[in-house]
């Protein structure tokens, strides 16, 4: 039987002991114990050596668990400050009734009948509060931890160990006798031309052996897919621009012709700081402008416009911000420009939704340019980043006309809708001294990588999974 010499080591050393910890042997043997157990199965392939994984869980107590172990579980601190019975109006003033009462009522501690919550006569011990005893105390008696970790009150680790013992097959061939001199696994040149190999204990190459898998280092798949995004516009003949996270509320709605009592402004959908910011030069054009429609045909929206909101500030909700004020410090055409940025709105976090995410803003000002021109660049990109089937819905956003919303075929899904889009009214433009039709698009890149990524929970994105991180391809744009 041909054996490797690490087996060969292991074998000799477990007839010393018979059965060991894999940290102890590796000890002994001058290695790690990852290298011993991946001795021991190649050595349990062979039936020589039998190996044995044992998981044993410990708890820790978290920082609110170790404060409920020195003064009770909230169920035991509110059971005991009820004297016989209680209206539930007064007991839910208590500071833990909202964690307590279902925890009572679960343990039985109390009867709840016509808004009256009545104590049981005899209060035991719960599972939770026995286990969390012992856990305080350091006992390692205790098979399950009950609620606690589901109750954030404690966490849990694994400690594996591995137990390597040496099999009747494996003690035969060791009184047998076997050869530990050291093989040579490697030749050299000098070697090859001296001859001397042929002196050598070679060790024999197996191809039904797979080695240990090697994970090269590689960017994360979000950041590849925002390069190949970046790199096509590049290509494209775009140029990028970028701006600041925190803006003006001028900036943010203001110069973009929304209006100052419009829905999105509210603090459920955006993030509002405490300091203010000065108003840019011109600022008054946009006030006559949301008026009475300035110098244009426009009529407004009519009523005050009010300079202390426009000087508010927030955490930019779209990278739109970042468009009008490129245009405004490039008012003369031709111009084809994107930003790739993160944006942040007060969102219910779910699969499919997070309070920050990429946006990929795109504007084209030219002289003769159309409505007809933006789909053709909106087709051409999603045709690059691999979608084939591309259409067109009407939409409505206050800052362009027409507009429409891009949506793309999903084999599994249908049609997925993946941003906004169109023309710059001229409410936006007119009062930054900019005479030319604009094209205008943000799109939501986040969505584009989990279609392209095959993920169904957008938070995967933006998690340090690393597991996941080696085993997604590294796509590459053909």
């Amino acid at each position: 039987m041909e054996l490797t010499a690490n087996e060969k080591r292991l074998l000799a050393e477990l007839g010393k002991h018979g059965s060991a910890d894999a940290s102890i042997l590796a000890d002994e043997l001058s290695t790690d114990a990852a290298a011993v157990v991946q001795w021991a199965h190649l050595a349990a392939g062979r039936g020589l050596v039998q190996v044995n994984r044992e998981v044993k869980e410990e708890y820790q107590l978290t920082e609110e668990g170790e404060a409920y172990a020195r003064d009770g579980l909230p169920e035991r601190q509110v059971v005991e400050s009820i004297d016989g019975e209680i209206p539930m109006g007064e007991l839910s003033r208590h500071p833990l009734a909202k964690v307590a009462i279902g925890w009572m009522r679960k343990n039985n501690w109390i009867v709840i009948d016509h808004g009256i919550a009545r104590k049981a006569a005899a209060i035991p011990e719960s599972p939770d509060e026995i286990a969390l005893e012992k856990i305080a105390a350091g006992s390692m008696d205790l098979d399950d931890c009950g609620e606690l970790k589901s109750r954030g009150l404690v966490t849990v680790h694994e400690q594996v160990r591995w137990i390597i013992e040496i099999t009747p097959a494996g003690r035969n061939l060791l009184n047998a006798g076997i050869d530990l001199r050291s093989e040579a696994g490697t030749l050299t040149r000098e070697q090859i031309l001296s001859g001397s190999w042929r002196n050598e204990v070679l060790r024999r190459y197996s191809l039904a052996t797979p080695p240990r898998r090697i994970y090269p280092g590689k960017p994360h798949p979000y950041r590849l897919i925002l390069d190949e995004v970046r790199t096509l516009l590049l290509e494209m003949g775009f140029s990028e621009f970028s701006g600041n996270i925190v803006q003006s509320v001028f900036w943010n709605f203001d110069a973009l012709f929304q209006p100052q009592d419009h829905p999105a402004r509210e603090m459920q959908d955006t993030f509002y700081l405490e300091h203010t910011s000065e108003l840019p030069d011109g600022w008054e054009k946009v006030r006559d402008m949301h008026e009475h429609g300035g110098e244009t045909s426009s009529t407004g929206w009519g009523g005050a416009w009010d300079k202390t909101k426009a000087e508010g500030s927030v955490l930019r909700t779209h990278s739109t911000a970042l468009s009008i004020q490129y245009l405004a410090t490039h008012p003369e055409p031709p111009l084809k420009a994107f930003s790739l940025s993160r944006v942040y709105r007060r969102e219910s976090i779910d699969p499919t939704h997070l309070a920050e995410f990429e946006q990929l803003e795109g504007i084209v000002m030219d002289e003769g340019v159309t409505f007809s021109h933006l789909l053709g660049f909106l087709k051409e990109f999603y045709h690059r980043m691999g979608f084939s089937d591309v259409r067109f819905r009407p939409a409505y956003f206050p800052y362009t006309e027409p507009s429409v919303e891009p949506e793309v075929w999903v084999d599994g899904l249908g049609w997925v809708e993946l941003g906004g889009a169109g023309v710059f009214r001229e409410e936006v433009t007119s009062p930054f001294g900019i005479s030319y039709p604009v094209l205008a698009w943000g799109l939501g890149i986040s969505r584009v990588a989990m279609l392209r990524l095959g993920l169904k929970d957008l938070r995967q994105l933006y998690k340090s999974d690393i597991d996941w991180i080696r085993n997604t391809p590294s796509y590459r744009r053909i």
